[in-house]
């Protein structure tokens, strides 16, 4: 019997390529890719991945900084890919504020910021890193594509959180206060929204959160869902502020049909022929899948 193996790339009159087997599936051109016959084109997909960011530190302490922040796209087909939405560090109870943690775009991870510095204590490295506390230098950020370094321990208050548009500023001296770095404006969802603000150092003067969620210096938490850092606290009987936690945003065309695994906890809207989804909730083994 004569072998078809051979003829595995079919024609149009024109000699355009049309069909193939290839990897033992038929595919079919749809004009600009190769895609499994009655499968799903890949879509081009808008996204933006925030970590939870970290919580302040106790007793003129360090603003936490702001959780890691990544904005880019995908070319994605249909399958199934990770999701994941970070958790706001803990305020510190004791010494410095815990660290956020990690949101998840299918290979994207935003990396969690780092807590405030307690008392006399360097801040957390992070996405950005936390503010230090009183007397001290900060730790550096060690994720410089996603956020900026916290600010300096000054003599009576301690230094903002990084934000991810800007560094934290100095502690308290003679000329400046420990106000959280300023957080960084995304139109993704059809309008303009800054998240990722770094949160203020505690002590006196009071100081200000970073614009995009950051809690202000006194134990405020930064906000849910925008991985604000927490804000330091001022006295030893309070602990500082917890961080806010992350979110994850995407958005394709409306053609596309996207379902999600039980412990995700989104919204979604229609902006100009694509959908958009804004995932508030999610856990480590949790998926998106595109059908």
């Amino acid at each position: 019997m004569a072998s078809v193996a051979k003829f595995d790339t079919w024609q149009s009159s024109d000699g355009t390529n049309v069909a193939r087997f290839s990897g033992g599936e038929l595919q079919v051109w749809d004009g600009a890719a190769w895609i499994t016959a009655g499968g799903v084109a890949p879509y081009t997909i808008s996204y933006l991945a925030i970590a939870g960011g970290g919580g302040g530190g106790k007793y003129l302490a360090g603003g936490g900084g702001a959780g890691g922040y990544l904005e880019s796209n995908f070319t994605l087909s249909a399958g199934t890919y990770s999701l994941k939405v970070g958790a706001g560090g803990a305020g510190g109870a004791t010494n410095d504020g815990s660290d956020g943690t990690t949101s998840v775009f299918n290979t994207a991870t935003a990396t969690g910021g780092g807590g405030g510095g307690g008392a006399n204590r360097s801040g957390r490295a992070g996405a950005s890193s936390g503010g230090a506390g009183v007397n001290v230098s900060t730790t550096s950020s060690n994720s410089r594509f996603q956020g900026n370094d916290g600010g300096n321990g000054g003599n009576s208050t301690g230094g903002g959180g990084g934000g991810r548009g800007s560094v934290g500023a100095g502690g308290a001296t003679n000329i400046s206060t420990g106000n959280g770095g300023a957080g960084l404006a995304s139109t993704i969802t059809g309008s303009s929204v800054t998240r990722a603000g770094g949160g203020g150092g505690g002590g006196s003067p009071a100081t200000s959160g970073g614009s995009g969620g950051g809690g202000d210096g006194g134990s405020d938490p930064g906000d849910a869902n925008t991985g604000g850092g927490g804000g330091g606290s001022n006295t030893t009987g309070t602990s500082g502020g917890a961080g806010g936690s992350g979110v994850v945003i995407f958005s394709l065309p409306t053609s596309a049909e996207v379902t999600f695994s039980g412990g995700v906890t989104q919204t979604s809207s229609e902006v100009g022929g694509n959908t958009v989804y804004t995932v508030t909730a999610a856990g480590p083994s949790d998926t998106f899948t595109i059908g």
